[in-house]
Formats: structure tokens, C-alpha cells, sequence
């Protein structure tokens, strides 16, 4: 268990501080604009603060100095409020102003309290827990706090833009898980805590009976950072440490005579500010009197006009012409904050109808010695005088009478003083609103004429446009009639190409249609002629054969071989014909496609004429086609019957020869080589006969497939 509560305290812990290097609900967060100022004095005035927290209870204001990570804030506590706790970002310093209160801190493992007054100065360390409770007695002034934020030169993990962040927002950042069991309380206690209203920064003091969640962001607080079981919102123990703040009014002052006082708080005056690179300095202004012409040679001076008003008188250290630094005269009163930077001469004056009192912090960890410029204190009284006097151009006697010893420095009397700076500073506004209102006036002419040339330009850019705008629309007025007129002459020359091109095609249907009759008219004379050739050739080879029979009875044998080659030959030479006259017809048949189909897309308009010639073309082609059919058959007929007739005359010539060989006996081999012959070339007239109606088949077929191919092509057309 112990080990357990040992694992759990140490992840709190760095989640705990995780959560406050990525927190964003800082309540002090200093949300200015930064702007680049240039080197030289800054006057923000009262109403320019920017307002951080705003409660019927209290209000925090802060400002912003940009020329290094200086935080100003402005703390006010109305009686009997409470400024709820807080975790420190960064240093704090701060002066309390008016009214009184208690300030309740941790240091290490213990809690500190410290009653407050006017005049007090004290230093908190970053990470520091704290609270603020203003005095209970309500008719006490309200409790002012002003405080500086520095961020540390050596703090590598760098700067944040929050000067603390709510202990609240720290505590209830965990999930209600991980706070039970941190805190050993029951659920119940975590939901009230977690689910209650979030309570602004400022809030009316704490009564007794409102402590329970307080208690418990204290007992957090307490086992965070070890101490010894103290609870920070009891703060009227009995036997409670109070620690005594160094109050700048109960110490000595450094320098003090019948024209004012000032002091200045060091880390030799208050040890609370060794390792803080911040002093804290007061000056009070009696009526009519002059804080020396001085410069600071290692810090910069941050300053709150405490009462009264004065004139702070601020000259440019740079002999450079490139910078934009430059003397300045700056009127401020109660509130303002003002800041100079190291080197540069400052004089600050009252009026003299009243008191200035001034506080302010000095930036800087080094030692820093203010230099003066006039009185006993004078650093002119330390250079060479010679040197001196050729500096500012003037003999030794003049820079004597200049430089002679003074009675008083520091604060010196200078009756009228601010009155006159108030004086040359008006003048120098009014010479400013002199050269703004040329300027203005200067502007506005030129502005002036700027328009006019301006609207002269419009009109003559107007006047241009309705030119051009006229010049446009007789362009599209010629130019959409020459389109009308390019049209129409298109369209007329369209419909004389439509109606030429229509009876081209109508021409080249009727031409294909005479030659495609002739070309068949000529095939089928040409394949009568052909068999009627191979009739004839038939018969001439069989009277020839006959008439050689007897002649070449010894070569018979070579003679039957040679004629089984030469049929052979022929038949292959027929099949060669045939194939040859099928991819002819094939080849015909694709040409007159390619030639239909081609005839088909130069002749889309001429498609209605071809369709009433449809029926027409129909027709005669079945005719011829029936007519071919007849004339096929009735050829076959006839060469069928031919062939009948010379069977049955070979036969009967068989018959004759077998009988006179029968009543000649004994005619030997010569005979019966010749009885062989004749049987064989019986055969070859057989097959050649065979082959003979295969032919005439195949021409028949041509016809029939080149019919149905004039069939397909008038479908496609319709």
C-alpha cells in the first residue's frame, strides 16, 4: 500500500507540472499586443491598461513593456475580499499602494503570511503558491497592489507569456479518478468538486462554512510540495508564523532635502531580492522642484505615478541619424506608468501647485549607480576640463562659470520648471497639429486632384468604352450578316451537291445494275461455251483414242500409266480451276461488297429510290435465278442423256468386238492388252464425266450464292 501511494504521489507530481508548462486558462495571462517600439521613453496612460479579471469584489489591470519581458500589474482588493490561489510563472515584485490585507505564500515545506500595508515591498520566487485577503473592516481603503513579472535570464526552458496560472484549474485539471485517490475522499466529494461553478479569480472573503473545497485544494497543495501538515486557508492560527515586509516608508531615506526625498531598495535593503534582477525606488516631488538630469547606466527605469502630476523630460542618447530616437517631453499624472531606458537623460519636475510622488522599478541584476549630470554630483565635474570645453566648443572660463559648485544636487529647486515644458510641450503639439493639419490639408489636395484625374480618366475611359462598344456592334452587325450570307450560300450550295450527288448515285446504282447484268449475261455464255468445249474435246480425245487403240496395243501398258498421270493431272488442274474460279467469284462477291457498301455511304440520300427499285430487282432476280435453275437442269438432262447414249453405244460396240473376238479365236496377248486398254479408258470417260458434272454443279451453285448475295445487299439497303 505504501509503495502504491509513493508510485501515485510521484505521477501526480509530474503531471502536475506538465499540466502548468502546457496550461492556457492562466488567469494572468498577459494577452497585449506586442509591438515592436522603437528605442526611447513609453507612456501608457491609466485608461490604456488592459483589463484582465473585472469583479464587483476586485479588478487586476496590467501593462505590458516591450523592450524586454517586464509584466506590469495593477492588483485591486475591495474590503474583505480574497484573491484566490495562484501558482507563480515567473519573479514577482511588488509594492503595495493603499489599504491593507494579508499575503499567504509557501516557501519550501512550510506556509508564510505577512500582513500587508502601504509602503511594503517583497519578492516572490517562481513556483511559488499564493493568495491575497484584503482587511475585513470594510470601511478601510481599498487594498492596491503594483507588481512587476520578470521572466529569469537563465531560465532555459524560456519565457512564457502567463504570469500565473489558477491552483484551481491545477488541481481539478486531473481526472476524478486519479483526484480520489490522491485525495482519500469518496467519490461523491469529487463530483461536487468537479460539477461546481467555476468562482471568478476575485471573490468575496471565505466564511467557514464554504472551506470544504479550499481544504482539499490544500491538502493537494500540501502533499505536493511536503510540508508538515499546515492548511493555507487558516489564517488566523493562533500559533501562525507571520513574516515583517520591509515597508519603504519606516526605512531611511537615501537622499532627502527641503525640495523632496528618494529612495531606492536594493537586495543590501531587502535580502528577499538577491538572485532578482528587479530594485524598487520611490521619489517624492515637493511643489516647484526637479529630479536632476541623470541617466542609468545598466538598468532600465519602470515608474508609476503614485500622486499629483508632472513633467518627465527624456533626451535621445544616440548621435546616429538613422535612428528613430528622439528627445520628448511626456505630461503624466496618477496611474500612468512611463519607462526610460539605460542612457538615456531624464529629468522628471513637479508643477508648482502641488506634490509629484513617483515609484517605479529598476531593471537590472548589476550594480547600478544613477549618473547626474548637474550639481555637486556632476559627472561633467570629473573629465578633463580642457577636453571638456572643446566638447561643447566654449573656453575654460565659460565651461567654469557652467560647471561652478552648486550647494544642492540630486533634487534640485526649479520653480516654474514643468510649466514650461507643459508650455514648449503644447507648443510642440500645436506645431504637430500645424503640420498634420498641412499635411491633411496637403493630402485632401492631393487627394483632391487625385480624383479629379481619376474622373477625368473614368469619363475618357467611359467615352473610350462607348466607342468601342459602337465599333463592336457594327463588327458582330457586318459580321453576323456575312455569317447570313455565308450561310445561305452554304445551304444553297449544299443542295445542289445533296442533288448532284443524289443523281451520281442514282447513275452509278443503274451502271453497276447494266454491268452487273451484263457481266452475268457474259458468265453464263462463257461457262456454256466452256462445256460445250469440253463436250467437243471429249469427243475428239475419244474418236482419237479409238483410232490409236490399235496402233499403240505394245505401249499400252506405258500408255495406261502415262493417260493414269495425265487424268490424274487433269484432275487436279480441275480442281485448280475450280478452287480458282471459287475465290475469283469469292474475291468478285467481296469487291461488289466493298463496292456496294462504299456505293452505300456515297449514296445515303439516293437510299428512297433504291427502295422503290427494290421490288423490281427482286423480282427479276428470281427469275433469272429460276431461269438458270431450269437451263442447269435441263443442260444436266441433256449431258445425262448424251452420256446414257454413248454408254449404251460403247456397250454395243463391246458387245460387237466381244463377239467377233469370239468368232476369231486365238488373237493371243495383243488382244487381251487391247481388251484392257479399252476397259480403262472406259473408266477415264467415266470419271471425266463425273468430274464433268461436278463442274457444271459448282457454276450452278456460283449463280445460286451470287443471287442470294444481291438478295443481302437490297436487305441491307431497305
Amino acid at each position: 500500500m505504501a509503495e502504491k501511494s509513493t508510485f501515485l504521489f510521484s505521477f501526480l507530481f509530474s503531471l502536475l507540472f506538465i499540466f502548468i508548462a502546457v496550461s492556457v486558462n492562466a488567469l494572468g495571462a498577459d494577452l497585449e499586443e506586442k509591438n515592436d517600439w522603437v528605442s526611447g521613453p513609453h507612456l501608457v496612460k491609466k485608461e490604456q491598461r488592459k483589463s484582465i479579471v473585472s469583479t464587483e469584489d476586485g479588478e487586476i489591470s496590467s501593462v505590458w513593456i516591450p523592450s524586454r519581458p517586464y509584466r506590469l500589474q495593477f492588483i485591486t482588493l475591495e474590503p474583505n475580499s480574497l484573491l484566490l490561489p495562484v501558482l507563480l510563472h515567473a519573479d514577482m515584485v511588488f509594492y503595495v499602494h493603499t489599504g491593507s490585507g494579508n499575503l499567504s505564500w509557501t516557501d519550501e515545506d512550510e506556509l508564510k503570511h505577512a500582513d500587508l500595508r502601504p509602503g511594503d515591498i517583497y519578492r516572490l520566487h517562481p513556483g511559488t503558491v499564493f493568495f491575497l485577503q484584503s482587511s475585513l473592516e470594510t470601511e478601510r481603503s481599498k487594498l492596491r497592489i503594483q507588481a512587476i513579472f520578470v521572466d529569469s535570464a537563465d531560465d532555459f526552458r524560456g519565457q512564457t507569456t502567463e504570469a500565473y496560472s489558477s491552483i484551481r484549474e491545477l488541481v481539478l485539471g486531473f481526472d476524478k479518478k486519479v483526484l480520489q485517490a490522491a485525495f482519500q475522499v469518496s467519490e461523491e466529494v469529487i463530483y461536487e468538486m468537479l460539477n461546481g461553478t467555476k468562482p471568478p479569480a476575485i471573490v468575496h472573503g471565505v466564511s467557514r462554512t464554504k472551506r470544504t473545497a479550499w481544504e482539499m485544494q490544500a491538502q493537494f497543495i500540501r502533499d505536493l510540495v511536503g510540508s508538515r501538515g499546515y492548511n493555507i486557508f487558516e489564517l488566523n492560527r493562533k500559533k501562525r508564523k507571520t513574516t515583517k515586509l520591509f515597508n519603504i516608508f519606516s526605512e531611511d531615506k537615501d537622499f532627502k532635502n527641503c525640495n523632496g526625498w528618494s529612495t531606492t531598495v536594493t537586495r543590501k535593503k531587502l535580502s528577499a531580492l538577491k538572485g532578482s534582477e528587479i530594485s524598487v525606488f520611490m521619489v517624492n516631488l515637493t511643489s516647484g522642484s526637479m529630479m536632476g538630469p541623470h541617466w542609468n547606466p545598466t538598468a532600465t527605469e519602470i515608474a508609476v505615478v503614485l500622486q499629483g502630476q508632472g513633467m518627465i523630460r527624456v533626451v535621445c542618447s544616440s548621435i546616429s541619424s538613422e535612428t528613430e530616437c528622439k528627445n520628448v517631453r511626456l505630461k503624466v499624472e496618477e496611474g500612468d506608468v512611463f519607462a526610460v531606458p539605460r542612457f538615456h537623460p531624464m529629468a522628471q519636475m513637479a508643477f508648482n501647485n502641488g506634490t509629484f510622488v513617483f515609484m517605479g522599478f529598476s531593471t537590472s541584476a548589476k550594480k547600478n549607480y544613477p549618473q547626474f549630470l548637474a550639481g555637486k554630483a556632476s559627472v561633467l565635474q570629473t573629465l578633463d576640463k580642457d577636453v571638456l570645453a572643446a566638447s561643447f566648443n566654449i573656453d575654460n572660463a565659460t565651461l567654469d562659470r557652467f560647471l561652478a559648485p552648486q550647494r544642492e544636487y540630486v533634487i534640485l529647486d526649479c520653480t516654474s520648471c514643468a510649466e514650461e515644458e507643459l508650455r514648449l510641450l503644447m507648443e510642440e503639439m500645436e506645431k504637430e497639429k500645424e503640420a498634420e493639419r498641412k499635411r491633411e490639408e496637403e493630402e485632401a489636395q492631393k487627394k483632391a486632384e487625385e480624383k479629379r484625374r481619376e474622373e477625368e480618366e473614368a469619363r475618357k475611359k467611359e467615352e473610350e468604352k462607348a466607342r468601342k462598344e459602337e465599333e463592336e456592334r457594327k463588327k458582330r452587325e457586318e459580321v453576323e450578316e456575312e455569317a447570313k450570307r455565308r450561310a445561305e450560300e452554304e445551304e444553297r450550295k449544299r443542295q445542289e451537291e445533296e442533288a448532284k450527288r443524289w443523281e451520281e448515285a442514282k447513275r452509278r446504282a443503274e451502271e453497276e445494275e447494266r454491268k452487273r447484268q451484263e457481266e452475268e449475261a457474259k458468265r453464263k455464255e462463257q461457262e456454256q461455251v466452256e462445256a460445250r468445249k469440253r463436250e467437243e474435246e471429249a469427243a475428239r480425245k475419244e474418236e482419237e483414242e479409238r483410232r490409236k487403240r490399235e496402233e499403240e496395243a505394245e505401249a499400252a501398258a506405258a500408255a495406261a500409266k502415262r493417260r493414269e498421270e495425265e487424268e490424274a493431272k487433269q484432275e487436279e488442274e480441275a480442281k485448280k480451276r475450280e478452287q480458282e474460279q471459287a475465290e475469283k467469284e469469292e474475291e468478285e462477291a467481296k469487291r461488289r461488297e466493298e463496292e456496294e457498301q462504299e456505293a452505300l455511304r456515297r449514296e445515303e440520300e439516293a437510299a428512297r429510290w433504291r427502295r422503290q427499285q427494290e421490288e423490281e430487282a427482286k423480282r427479276r432476280a428470281e427469275e433469272e435465278a429460276r431461269k438458270r435453275q431450269e437451263e442447269q437442269a435441263a443442260a444436266q438432262r441433256r449431258e445425262e442423256e448424251a452420256a446414257e447414249a454413248k454408254r449404251r453405244a460403247e456397250e454395243e460396240a463391246r458387245k460387237r468386238q466381244e463377239e467377233q473376238e469370239r468368232q476369231q479365236p486365238g488373237r493371243g496377248e495383243e488382244e487381251q492388252a487391247a481388251e484392257q486398254e479399252r476397259k480403262q479408258q472406259e473408266e477415264a470417260q467415266r470419271e471425266e464425266e463425273a468430274a464433268r458434272q461436278q463442274g457444271g454443279g459448282g457454276s450452278s451453285g456460283q449463280q445460286v450464292r451470287g443471287w442470294q448475295d444481291n438478295q443481302d445487299y437490297d436487305e441491307e439497303t431497305d
